[in-house]
């Protein structure tokens, strides 16, 4: 089965990380990735910009409604994804609580509907 644990975190700016914290969780999250890796479990991991980088798209009556900076405000916004192939939900839960960023953040365990790879829609096992 396919799950996105969604690490929901304190903006970088709202919060004071020394350049020694930010070297130890940039090591932490580089292990954490070598270790999906290995496990092959790892489908993708995307790191993502601030969410004063985001642009929400809407389309209401026909018309595109287009906003910069993010749609929720709130303390914690979305910071990476890391989509895992994984046995069940217990499989997803464990590598959940090894990412480095449930330290000081929450990380979302949600199962994928459906996928689209190699050039079609699929439904995950």
């Amino acid at each position: 089965m396919q799950y996105s644990l969604l690490l929901h975190a304190p903006e970088p700016g709202d919060v004071e990380v020394s350049a020694e914290q930010m070297a130890e969780f940039q090591t932490a999250f580089d292990l954490y990735a070598q270790s999906l890796d290995s496990a092959g479990v790892l489908v993708s991991i995307d790191i993502l910009q601030g969410s004063s980088a985001s642009t929400t798209v809407s389309v209401r009556d026909g018309a595109p409604q287009i906003q910069d900076g993010p749609f929720a405000a709130t303390k914690e916004q979305l910071a990476g994804t890391f989509v895992i192939e994984v046995p069940d939900l217990d499989a997803a839960i464990a590598w959940a609580e090894k990412n480095p960023g449930a330290q000081y953040g929450v990380v979302e365990i949600r199962p994928s509907a459906i996928a689209y790879r190699d050039g079609a829609w699929q439904t995950p096992a």
